[in-house]
């Protein structure tokens, strides 16, 4: 049953989403007519209630996707569709030990804590401390459960890497190819580096330095394009917009130096 203080999407009747946290007195605000919390708490995941026009809203738990599209931020995300080719190109499973670095206001650290589950840790370094307290405020809002094996460092990636055995290691910085020295030391061999950059000429930068250290192999840049469909009826046609250019995801697997 909804609890009070617990994140509960109230969907609208037009289909539109809000994201609220329950309190016995609090109430959403809607032009459709207000939405008690009172009348959520206690109710089924799936309920619906009556707004005070007599609207029905229907209350169900966020999708994780849901939370990082409405979590406060101070920078640009990773979103969702990028951070689930790069979890599963990066072949990021529960139990990894996975580095972070450049973890802004955290949209990548919930989608990492969500894959490594309670048996594995996600370690974010990052520069700005205010950053990290947004992150680990947002963590702890859309992933409570999961904020007891985060470890946040305020740290230049740049100037080198404290943790060592890691399993993966996920970069979302303007120059990744300088923290290439610092990874034979902290990654296992074996090990998946990942990369999330805007521009293809950080790419070809990327991609050069980790063909030159002759240390990397399966290397891949993709782009992902999410396109919806308008289906109802007989109208069945591309919705008019989508999510286009977001960013590129490099990957590449560390292997031993050779003879």
């Amino acid at each position: 049953m909804f609890a009070p203080g617990e994140m509960v999407l109230l969907v609208d009747p037009t289909g539109k989403r809000h994201l609220v946290r329950l309190a016995e007195a609090d109430t959403l605000h809607h032009h459709l007519g207000a939405v008690h919390h009172a009348d959520v708490i206690g109710q089924p995941e799936g309920a619906r209630v009556r707004s005070s026009q007599g609207r029905i809203f229907t209350a169900v738990r966020p999708r994780l996707l849901d939370s990082i599209f409405e979590m406060p931020r101070k920078s640009g995300i990773v979103y969702p569709k990028d951070a689930a080719h790069l979890i599963a190109w990066a072949d990021i499973a529960p139990g990894h030990r996975v580095l972070e670095s450049g973890v802004g206001s955290g949209a990548l650290t919930l989608a990492l804590l969500r894959a490594v589950s309670d048996k594995g840790q996600v370690i974010g370094y990052e520069q700005r401390a205010d950053f990290i307290e947004l992150a680990l405020n947002n963590v702890r809002t859309f992933a409570e459960h999961s904020s007891g094996n985060l470890l946040l460092r305020e740290k230049n990636v740049y100037d080198g890497l404290v943790d060592e055995d890691l399993d993966r290691i996920v970069l979302d910085l303007p120059e990744p190819w300088h923290v290439l020295p610092h990874v034979p030391s902290a990654l296992k061999q074996g090990g998946w580096l990942a990369a999330y950059n805007p521009s293809v000429i950080q790419v070809s930068q990327l991609v050069d330095a980790l063909r030159a250290t002759q240390r990397y192999i399966q290397v891949e840049t993709h782009e992902v394009l999410l396109r919806g469909w308008h289906v109802q009826g007989a109208a069945v046609r591309p919705e008019h917009e989508m999510v286009g250019h977001t960013g590129f995801i490099t990957v590449a697997r560390l292997v031993a130096e050779g003879n």
